[in-house]
């Protein structure tokens, strides 16, 4: 059982150098994390954006850049582009956003010359680890899918049940979070719960525990789920929570970082490579711990 981040480390530690493309790479905390990667021994940057503000930024934070390549691109759309191709043509392995809008890294991820888009949803998978729980666990889709219907949640279970397994969770045990636990026509969260539990059961979804519908105290809480009669071999023990919608993720997602200071890290998956992609209020803890996705993912 994966119990932190730190474990995390010390598994991707032991697997080989990465190469690890960011686009528009000028942004302190962006390098910093960058440099604590290369520290750590798991990834070779490739650092596309301004030269001459790398430099600058690299010789603050005491990053090697001998062991790195530069990129000199001013331009952060002709970045993005640049650094998504290195990776589509499998000359590096990660893409992280650097100083860039989402919206323009993404545009090249989805572009039909140079992008990485396989055929799957593209989805993203934040991994936490709080005090009061006692291991690490992944919550999906707190920032791409707005409202994802059956299908579409079915394809964002399998996306990170990849995710778990890359992390050594041999059979991941997902709930399915709604507002109740009891499934009811009114509210489609819960109907949408039984029915991925069922494509579980019947081998549609594989790799995984599909259970539900849980509300959040029943899937995080044994105690919670015994005082309901909840008998399920995920209660209280989950390794992955399935939203219903993006607020829901949302909410949940700040409310763990701003208010119960969790550790984490997110990544975008169903594309043809890992996506480091955070935001810009994310610690460089936050983005180190995402690159350390992206390495355990390839």
């Amino acid at each position: 059982m994966i119990k932190s981040f730190e474990d995390l480390k010390l598994l991707a530690q032991k697997k080989d150098k990465k190469r690890l493309a960011v686009a528009a790479a000028e942004d302190k905390p962006v390098l910093e994390a960058v440099k604590a990667a290369v520290d750590l021994g798991i990834v070779e940057p490739i650092l596309v954006g301004d030269e001459e503000k790398i430099i600058e930024i690299s010789h603050q934070i005491g990053l090697d850049l001998s062991k790195a390549e530069i990129i000199d691109e001013k331009d952060k759309v002709s970045a993005a582009r640049e650094a998504t191709r290195l990776v589509s043509s499998n000359q590096a392995h990660i893409l992280m956003k650097g100083l860039v809008d989402t919206s323009i890294i993404m545009k090249q991820v989805l572009d039909k010359e140079i992008g990485l888009r396989t055929g799957n949803i593209i989805s993203h998978a934040a991994v936490f680890h709080v005090d009061t729980y006692h291991k690490i666990f992944i919550v999906t889709d707190a920032a791409m899918n707005i409202s994802p219907d059956l299908n579409q949640k079915k394809a964002i279970i399998e996306n990170s049940v990849r995710l778990a397994h890359s992390l050594g969770l041999e059979k991941p045990k997902v709930a399915v979070i709604a507002a109740k636990e009891k499934v009811s026509t009114k509210m489609e969260a819960t109907v949408h719960a039984q029915e991925l539990s069922n494509m579980n059961k019947e081998g549609l979804i594989e790799g995984c525990i599909v259970e539900g519908p849980f509300a959040l105290d029943n899937a995080i809480s044994k105690e919670a789920a015994e005082h309901k009669g909840i008998e399920s071999t995920v209660a209280g023990d989950a390794d992955i929570l399935l939203v219903p919608h993006i607020d829901a993720g949302n909410v949940l997602y700040k409310a763990l970082t701003f208010l119960a200071g969790a550790k984490s890290a997110g990544i975008i998956l169903g594309a043809k490579a890992p996506i480091v992609l955070t935001s810009r209020a994310d610690k460089q803890e936050a983005k180190l711990h995402s690159i350390i996705l992206g390495v355990m993912l390839t």
